[in-house]
């Protein structure tokens, strides 16, 4: 290495060095916490250095710091990530309910993106992206060795124009790819029908800033239509979460006031917190969304349908009402994401997105990596499941929180493998691919068919698989 360079690499080293010595007195003096590794920190600013004056090419110093910073988080858990500019922009954008891109709810595993749930009505939707599709490239660029954000923000970019994506489909056993044109997506989180007289369906796709008011209108739009309702079914499948105020206020306009809906639990005092179903813990601006509900609401006979891709604000909602006895859960074990996120502001436009704490029901039931196990379980059609095994949950994500006493559910494994050979042999024997599932709502919805008989008092078609799993156990007691 020649002398210019050495000088380099020690000057950048001695930058580093000082900007991380700063960090250090600033992280003591703010959190009272121990002092940074400081021989850790000094390898860090060594690397640094070395990269700076001794890579084949030239690099961007900001960027070096900001893959440092994204892989530093990104290692932590499957949730938490560090938002460059344009990132933070397109996280405010779509908590905000809409934003540019192709209209799916996504995780990773293996070092893919895996499709968790395509948004309904987007063009992913419509290009018939299912959930536990692998993306393996994204046009050119392979997925393997992207983060999540980095994802993401190739599956991003202007309205109107194409991303062609590779998917691997485990069920059918093939590769083939899509060519998606991008445009805004405008979530509508909450839809309603009346399914009959005295019988009310609402779905909740997301909570997002609009959930709330969108909920209370469609709720006070079908009262008018029938104000002698005799039941409702809250639809929480595949909503993948969101705004936590949301969930609080959705699970507020079943409960009695200051019935706790949450609690959660971290290393920081502020982490440690009971949330209940009274304004000050969801209100904006001073005003209560749910003053307008119909009083009988808190008394009406309530199913929750719910699914592996329910997750976080959603499994909040549906062990609150759970746990109050409030309502009858009904559908298939959540995906169990009972982590909380806080969103930290480093700069005007950068921010971190940190897990601080963990999730417990009204009854100290911890969420993470188990869910909501549901009061009665439900197949997904009546001849049974078909994707639901192939479903990740958070247990299936890498260097996922542990949950309380959480094992290696082999049993899962099993019938995961099953499932993947019946749609395999399925596949083999039709010339089309295995029908879809019915749009959730529809007269051939079978989950809200059983849903709509629990709240009747009719029998209800139980799912065959947990049968079999009562008659196994009963047979071994």
């Amino acid at each position: 290495m020649s002398t210019k360079l050495k000088v380099a690499g020690l000057i950048a080293v001695g930058a580093v060095a000082g900007a991380l010595a700063t960090m250090q007195v600033q992280a003591i003096a703010r959190n009272s916490l121990a002092p940074l590794p400081l021989e850790e920190l000094q390898q860090l600013a060594a690397v640094f250095g070395m990269v700076k004056s001794d890579y084949v090419e030239p690099i961007d110093e900001k960027k070096l710091i900001t893959d440092a910073i994204s892989g530093m988080v990104a290692g932590l858990d499957p949730h938490s990530q560090y938002f460059d500019k344009k990132s933070f922009k397109e996280f405010r954008e779509s908590t905000g309910g809409k934003f540019v891109g192709i209209g799916i709810e996504m995780g990773m595993e293996d070092g893919l993106v895996k499709v968790v749930s395509p948004i309904e009505g987007s063009p992913a939707f419509r290009a018939g992206l299912k959930p536990g599709d692998l993306i393996t490239r994204i046009n050119e660029t392979p997925v393997r060795g992207l983060s999540v954000d980095q994802a993401v923000k190739r599956m991003r970019g202007d309205p109107n124009t194409r991303v062609t994506l590779t998917v691997f489909r485990k069920a059918e056993s093939r590769t083939f790819p899509v060519t998606i044109v991008r445009e805004e997506i405008r979530v509508q989180s909450v839809r309603a029908r009346l399914v009959e007289p005295g019988f009310a369906w609402i779905r909740v796709s997301q909570f997002q800033d609009r959930t709330v008011e969108d909920f209370v209108r469609k709720v006070e739009e079908m009262y008018k239509a029938d104000p002698n309702l005799k039941g409702m079914v809250l639809d929480l499948r595949n909503d993948p979460g969101g705004l936590l105020d949301g969930a609080i206020a959705i699970s507020a306009a079943f409960l009695p006031a200051d019935a706790v809906v949450v609690s959660t639990n971290g290393q920081l005092p502020e982490s440690k917190s009971s949330l209940k179903a009274s304004p000050e813990f969801y209100a904006r601006r001073g005003s209560d969304p749910l003053r307008r509900l119909p009083a009988g609401l808190k008394n009406l006979p309530l199913v929750v349908l719910v699914n592996e891709g329910s997750a976080s604000a959603s499994e909040i909602v549906a062990g609150a009402l759970q746990d109050h006895k409030r309502a009858v859960i009904m559908g298939a074990q959540t995906f169990g994401k009972g982590s909380v996120q806080t969103v930290r502001p480093l700069s005007a436009d950068t921010a971190l997105k940190i897990t601080t704490a963990r999730y417990y029901t009204p009854n100290g039931r911890s969420i993470q990596a188990k869910g909501i196990v549901p009061d009665v379980w439900l197949d997904e059609t009546a001849e049974g499941n078909v994707f639901a095994a192939l479903r990740m949950r958070e247990a299936d994500l890498e260097k996922h929180l542990s949950g309380p006493d959480e094992k290696k559910d082999a049993a899962r494994e099993k019938e995961r493998e099953e499932a993947r050979k019946k749609l395999e042999e399925a596949s083999a024997k039709a010339r089309d691919n295995p029908r879809p599932l019915p749009e959730f709502g529809s007269p051939e919805d079978f989950m809200l068919a059983q849903a709509l008989n629990q709240l009747r008092g009719k029998v209800v078609m139980v799912s065959k698989t947990a049968g079999e799993r009562k008659a196994e156990a009963d047979t071994k007691q």
